[in-house]
């Protein structure tokens, strides 16, 4: 059809053939989407003509637009179901995070199925002579002991204080979480724990203490476990024998004998409530160290079970503040030197130790007490005059069973064994072995020697005094601790032949055969040194310093170790024992240690000195007990000037008195009734009219005339230089 235009002007829409019908189907402006023109469109009179047949037009409130309702509808019907979609699809995703992250953090344990309660970290009991308990090493763990045994407010003290919904839970509690984390914000900090028994008790079994995202669900899985594993009675008794209480106790029974002094169940209300305050911070509210803040905590604690209405408020108020402590800690002090010495021989003697024993041992603990006091005592009062900072003492019996050690003057701040580790040069207390080699060559105590100067390849040793007595006989040489003498004779039998004769008796230590030897350049420790002076107290019996009698189990039923009878047979013939004894005991008569004495006992020794007054030691012995002591300072810096016959016999002294009171009095070998040389006025004066070729020709020196030696007064750095005597 051709298009045409109406004499109004108005415009019509050309029509391709449609039928009449169709043609009112075309689109009205209101039907079509409104889209604004970057420039109005001016109004016209073309405006297309309304049709006569159309309805009116409505009216429009302001603001409304078409269908409005029916968009705003289906945009509610859309967002509903945009969120519903996205929830399910984060939902999927966070169940697979947290199937993903359970069997992320079950692939770092071990395999559920090969778990096993693994058993508690054997404890090493260390008693002493009369079998009371002188240290524990290990993890104090007390003997297992089932709920039906303990006083029933004692686990129910736990429960109140630290999971009140124990029983109705399965070994996660989410109310306990989200209370807790409830007061946590509050508090604005960490105020309250969620873990249940179940968890703490996961975590003590199998897990670290680390405080990480990790270790946490790893304890809520093996919790989960052991719930499904144990009943809540066996949780329980397991939960109880393996907390920690501070102070190196494990379990109640631990606890409860550490603590108070008696077993678990015999504590009371107010001690249950005590211990189970502990565990939330053992190591600060152990009452041996923080007792107010375990009598609060108790408090506390009472208060729980009163609210939990495990006990009633009277006895609540009638248990504050009634605990006993009895918080004297077992092993305190230096008997602790003792068992680290323990702990170092003990693979030895039973190999890997995987269950509990007990160590019997040698030690006396009354003589630990006093060995202890004497050396704290002397160098609390002359420490600062002497330049002495450090102390050792040893004792043992003549078959070489050691009764007390001291390794220092304060276990807590030094764990150093001065006694058995601690090597120092022993000075003139070495010169006993020297003379033995003499006397076993075929001299004897009157055999005369010279002191005179003496020149040893540019070598002059000196006496302390700087002063020489010409010929003397060996038993006055070593009393008054001759050096020029003891190197002659170490030049005469030979260096080696004293090392040998050192090492034949006990000592242990490298020695180097050298003309300096014979003055104790050489180093040893004090427990060898005193070990091997044993045999000259027990008749030339060989032997070995040794501290642990018998090893047995926890329940005694089975014995891990027996200490031999020791096999060395003699090694001193008994005549040079007798005159060794002899000689020695002029040292304390008339000699170095003229001011140790021990009323009715005769006793013998040698004082000892090294270069510098860097060590000071006597050794000395009874037929009772052989004693070692040594003063000097960690660092080999010199003292002041501190000898042998100064500190060290004082200490003996004190010592050797008190241990021998109410002890039967017994001879030394060869030497009956104190034994003083009967003829050493002869043998002075034939030292005197006969003296050997190079002799001064001096006479003999009277005993009022001689003073304390202090071992090597000579030029140490030469005879290091010469003969590598350190």
């Amino acid at each position: 059809m051709a298009l045409g235009r109406k004499k109004s002007g108005g415009r019509r829409e050309p029509i391709f053939g449609l039928p009449a019908s169709l043609a009112e189907l075309r689109l009205g402006p209101q039907d079509r989407a409104t889209v604004a023109d970057d420039k109005p469109k001016a109004k016209t009179s073309k405006s297309r003509p309304r049709n006569p047949d159309a309805d009116p037009p409505r009216e429009r409130k302001p603001g409304a637009s078409r269908g409005g309702g029916k968009r705003k509808s289906g945009r509610a019907r859309a967002a509903v179901y945009r969120i519903f979609y996205w929830g399910a699809v984060l939902g999927l995703w966070g169940a697979i995070a947290v199937v993903g992250v359970i069997v992320w953090v079950g692939a770092h344990l071990p395999a559920i199925q090969s778990l096993e309660i693994p058993k508690r970290p054997p404890t090493i009991q260390i008693t002493g002579l009369d079998g009371s308990v002188l240290a524990t090493r290990g993890e104090m763990a007390g003997a297992n002991v089932s709920l039906k045994d303990l006083p029933p407010y004692l686990p129910k003290a736990f429960i109140a204080i630290e999971d009140r919904r124990f029983y109705s839970h399965y070994g996660v509690d989410p109310l306990g979480i989200a209370r807790a984390a409830v007061a946590n914000v509050m508090h604005r900090g960490v105020s309250q724990g969620g873990s249940t028994l179940t968890q703490q008790l996961a975590k003590n079994l199998f897990l670290t203490q680390e405080r990480t995202m990790q270790r946490k669900l790893q304890e809520v899985e093996l919790a989960l476990w052991l719930e499904r594993k144990h009943s809540k009675t066996e949780i329980l008794e397991l939960y109880l024998n393996r907390v920690y209480f501070g102070s190196g106790a494990y379990g109640v029974e631990a606890a409860a004998q550490k603590y108070f002094g008696k077993p678990a169940r015999s504590v009371t209300v107010a001690e249950a409530a005590m211990l189970a305050g502990l565990v939330k911070s053992p190591s600060r509210l152990a009452p041996n160290r923080n007792p107010e803040g375990a009598e609060k905590r108790a408090q506390t604690v009472l208060a729980a079970m009163a609210d939990a209405k495990f006990i009633t408020e009277q006895q609540a108020q009638a248990s504050i503040g009634h605990p006993s402590f009895n918080v004297k800690a077992a092993g305190a002090g230096t008997v602790n030197y003792v068992a680290d010495w323990i702990g170092e021989v003990l693979d030895d003697l039973v190999g890997q130790v995987d269950q509990s024993i007990v160590v019997e041992t040698s030690i006396d603990p009354k003589l630990q007490a006093i060995a202890e006091a004497c050396i704290i005592d002397e160098l609390a009062a002359k420490s600062v005059k002497f330049n002495v900072s450090q102390g050792a003492l040893v004792a043992m019996t003549p078959t070489g069973a050691v009764r007390a050690m001291v390794g220092g003057r304060n276990y807590a701040e030094s764990q150093y064994n001065r006694a058995v580790t601690a090597k120092r040069q022993p000075g003139s207390a070495f010169k006993p072995f020297v003379y033995l080699t003499a006397i076993e060559a075929g001299l004897t105590p009157e055999t005369i020697r010279q002191d005179a100067p003496l020149d040893v390849k540019g070598w002059k040793p000196e006496n302390y005094s700087h002063e020489y007595f010409g010929a003397v006989t060996l038993t006055q040489a070593l009393a008054m601790s001759l050096n020029t003498v003891a190197v002659r004779l170490g030049l005469e039998v030979g260096a080696k032949n004293v090392v040998r004769t050192a090492h034949r008796l006990g000592i242990a230590s490298k020695l180097e055969a050298n003309a300096s030897i014979a003055l104790g350049t050489s180093e040893v420790s004090l427990t060898e040194l005193v070990g091997a002076y044993a045999p000259f107290a027990n008749g030339g019996q060989g032997t070995s310093p040794h501290v642990v009698n018998r090893i047995r189990t926890v329940e005694g039923n089975k014995v891990l170790y027996a200490r031999p009878i020791d096999q060395f047979g003699q090694v001193i013939d008994p005549r040079n024992v007798a005159m060794m004894n002899t000689m020695m005991q002029e040292t304390l008569l008339s000699g170095t240690a003229r001011k140790a004495e021990i009323p009715g006992w005769s006793a013998a020794g040698k004082t000892g000195t090294s270069q510098d007054f860097r060590d000071a030691w006597f050794i000395g012995y009874t037929a009772n007990l052989v004693t070692g002591v040594w003063l000097g300072n960690d660092d080999n810096s010199p003292t002041r000037k501190a000898t042998g016959g100064g500190l060290p016999v004082e200490v003996w002294t004190r010592f050797m008195r008190t241990a021998h009171q109410g002890v039967p009095v017994a001879a030394l070998p060869g030497a009956p009734g104190g034994g003083m040389l009967p003829n050493l006025a002869q043998a002075t004066s034939q030292a005197s009219a006969a003296p050997l070729p190079g002799g001064a020709g001096r006479p003999a020196p009277t005993r009022t005339s001689v003073r304390p030696e202090a071992a090597s007064g000579l030029d140490g750095w030469l005879m290091d230089r010469l003969f590598g005597g350190r």
